[in-house]
């Protein structure tokens, strides 16, 4: 394995785990963000408050996004194990 294919599999990789981290992401920040504004506005400071939605949406957006982020980890390896023979050699 050379060093172009070495990086060209790194930075498959670095953009997979992107582009399948980033829903949970978002939708974890923008939860947070309007539950503290919720929180400053209304000037209740419960810890639970800010727990419970992220809980609840994350747990959603993994079963609506679980099945596209399932098959985007499946093609990136399957991608991987064919380029392992010509890496080898």
């Amino acid at each position: 394995m050379n060093i172009e294919q070495s990086v060209d599999i790194l930075r498959d990789l670095v953009s997979v785990a992107l582009t399948v981290s980033a829903p949970m992401l978002l939708v974890a920040v923008s939860v947070g963000v309007l539950v503290s504004l919720l929180q400053a506005v209304t000037s209740i400071q419960e810890a639970s408050l800010s727990f419970i939605p992220k809980v609840v949406s994350m747990g959603i957006t993994m079963v609506v996004m679980g099945p596209w982020i399932l098959k985007t980890l499946m093609d990136f390896t399957i991608l991987f194990l064919n380029r392992l023979p010509e890496a080898v050699r």
